[in-house]
C-alpha cells in the first residue's frame, strides 16, 4: 500500500481566480511588455493549465487588454488617489498598494498637496516601467481593436481625475484657470512627452526639462514658482 499522500487540489472562487489571473498578466506586462501576455506564459507563471486561462478569456486580446487595463489603474491609484467615497471603497487585490495614504492623511491633502504628490512620483524607474506599457499599448492599439478601446479608457480615467484635482483647486481658491480640461490635458502631454525617454539611454536631462510638468503647472494654474515643490515636502 502506498504511502504516499495526493496533495489536494484547492478550487478558487470564480472572482478571485479571474483576480489572480489578471494581477500575474498586469505584472508580466509591466516587467516584459504586452507582447509577452499568452495564455500559455500567464498559465505557467500560475502554475495552472492554459485551459483554465482560456476559460476566463477565451480571447488572449481580452487578457492583454484587461493586463493594461489593471496595470494602468493601480499605478493611477497609486500616484493619485481619488477622494470620498471612491477611496473609502477597498480595492480590488491586484489594485492594492502598499504606500497608499489612509483615508485621514488623504482628507488632509488640499489639491495643491495631491497635485504636488501626482508630479513628485512621475519619476524614476518605477514611473518608467508604467511609460514603457503605455508606449507598448499606444503602439499595439492601432492593430487591436479591444486594446484600443481599454488605452481610450485608461486615456479618459487619468484625464479625469487630474481634472477632478484641479477642479477642487479651484473651488477652493488654490488654481486660477478657467478650463481645467485643457490644463489637465496640458500636464499629461507633458509627462507622456517625459516618459518616451523611459525607452532610450538618454543622457541626464537638464533639471529645467524635468521640471517641466511642475513649472507648466504653476504657470497655467497661476501659482508662485516653487509652490508645488514645497508642498511635496
Amino acid at each position: 500500500m502506498s504511502s504516499s499522500v495526493q496533495r489536494k487540489r484547492i478550487r478558487k472562487d470564480p472572482a478571485a481566480r479571474r483576480a489572480e489571473i489578471v494581477a500575474a498578466a498586469a505584472a508580466v506586462a509591466l516587467a516584459e511588455g504586452l507582447e509577452c501576455v499568452t495564455l500559455r506564459r500567464i498559465a505557467e507563471e500560475l502554475a495552472v493549465r492554459p485551459g483554465l486561462i482560456s476559460h476566463y478569456f477565451p480571447s488572449a486580446e481580452d487578457l492583454v487588454a484587461e493586463a493594461f487595463g489593471s496595470a494602468a489603474t493601480g499605478e493611477l491609484d497609486r500616484l493619485l488617489p481619488a477622494e470620498h467615497g471612491e477611496l473609502d471603497r477597498p480595492l480590488p487585490a491586484e489594485h492594492a498598494v502598499p504606500d497608499r495614504p489612509l483615508p485621514a492623511e488623504r482628507a488632509a491633502l488640499t489639491p495643491t498637496g495631491r497635485l504636488a504628490r501626482f508630479l513628485a512620483r512621475t519619476s524614476g524607474e518605477e514611473y518608467d516601467a508604467i511609460s514603457r506599457l503605455w508606449i507598448n499599448a499606444r503602439h499595439l492599439s492601432r492593430y487591436r481593436s479591444v486594446l484600443r478601446d481599454r488605452v481610450a479608457r485608461q486615456e479618459a480615467a487619468w484625464r479625469g481625475r487630474l481634472e477632478g484635482v484641479i477642479r477642487d483647486g479651484v473651488e477652493a481658491g488654490e488654481f486660477a484657470t478657467e478650463d481645467p480640461t485643457a490644463v489637465a490635458v496640458q500636464l499629461l502631454v507633458v509627462l507622456d512627452g517625459l516618459g518616451v525617454h523611459a525607452n532610450t539611454a538618454t543622457p541626464e536631462r537638464p533639471a529645467a526639462v524635468l521640471r517641466m510638468p511642475l513649472t507648466t503647472a504653476e504657470r497655467e494654474l497661476g501659482l508662485r514658482p516653487g509652490t508645488l515643490d514645497e508642498a511635496a515636502g
